[in-house]
């Protein structure tokens, strides 16, 4: 990678991805990247698993702020372009005081029906009993694993960005925010919060504080991302990632200067906070070379709002 920004012919250079991370169980930690390969609905291997209760709903550490513990170890050759699982590929998932579980890469022919994510309704693929057993005994309630499938669509709200589909995200398939903003944030925090707290899939470094905010259009390895709608953030921020334990930082700090009443004075406050911009993956651009974004890649703006107050949300 070059050590300095390239200047860009289509728009001004905002700064350069920082860190890139997917997270293949929803809710549960996310892998830190050198390398993600695109997909349309996502970094490949990003919340392609969910676990759900025993009416088929996902969990999240919404309610469920243990699955902060569990750690998830892909194949070392997983992330890289075209790499295929065979019969003895495995997921890897470690929590504390649990054996370790092995899920195989190879799809499971058995199907869940009635599995449910937000306003998703539909089937899925049932990782099998030793990881219904596992879960279920982690978490203290009936729970099972499942895995989305290739039969299956789940597209994102097309209010926003229609013809655009996610996995098991939470609404789109790419979250963008900047260490800048980070940044910004933990200078008003007693107490520093990393960016685990926020789940983001790509780290920016080299922009100003919320610039992410005001992108609509953005070009990273030749590769263009439209910026779609502010991130609305839930309650997952405050659970401390490596405890499992909830508080009520960074969200209250948030609510002083991020919160749809202070960004957005003209339109009826819903109570929203934001923190993060939801992107959507331009694909069938630069088709026939590697799909792949790295750390180091200079990131481009090509459009871009004058002001937050005219940002999506």
């Amino acid at each position: 990678m070059e050590n300095a920004l390239s200047p860009s012919p289509a728009g001004e250079t905002a700064g350069r991805v920082a860190s890139l991370y997917v997270y293949p169980i929803k809710s549960c930690r996310g892998i830190s990247l050198s390398q993600a390969s695109l997909t349309p609905t996502g970094f490949r291997w990003d919340r392609n698993w969910l676990i759900v209760n025993s009416k088929g709903r996902g969990l999240t550490q919404r309610v469920e702020p243990k699955l902060s513990l569990i750690e998830v170890e892909m194949p070392k050759h997983a992330f890289a372009q075209d790499w295929e699982p065979d019969n003895n590929s495995n997921m890897v998932v470690r929590a504390p005081g649990m054996d370790v579980l092995k899920v195989s890469l190879a799809k499971p022919e058995k199907i869940a029906d009635g599995v449910s994510v937000w306003e998703w309704f539909g089937s899925a693929l049932d990782e099998g009993e030793e990881a219904s057993n596992w879960f279920t005994t982690f978490l203290g309630k009936p729970c099972r694993l499942v895995r989305f499938a290739d039969s299956e669509t789940r597209p994102v709200d097309p209010n926003y960005a229609p013809g655009h589909f996610a996995m098991f995200s939470d609404m789109y398939p790419f979250l963008l925010i900047s260490q800048g903003s980070l940044d910004a944030l933990n200078e008003l925090l007693k107490e520093p919060v990393p960016i685990s707290r926020f789940r983001p899939n790509i780290l920016v470094d080299g922009c100003e504080p919320f610039a992410e905010d005001l992108w609509t259009e953005i070009l990273i390895d030749n590769f263009t991302f439209h910026g779609v709608k502010l991130c609305s953030r839930c309650k997952i921020p405050t659970v401390n990632q490596d405890t499992g334990i909830g508080g009520v930082e960074p969200i209250e700090t948030l609510r002083s200067f991020r919160s749809d009443k202070v960004l957005q004075p003209q339109k009826k406050p819903q109570g929203k906070i934001y923190f993060g911009q939801n992107m959507v993956w331009k694909h069938g651009v630069g088709d026939g070379i590697t799909k792949t974004i790295e750390i180091g890649d200079s990131v481009f703006v090509l459009r871009k709002l004058s002001s937050p107050t005219e940002a999506a949300t």
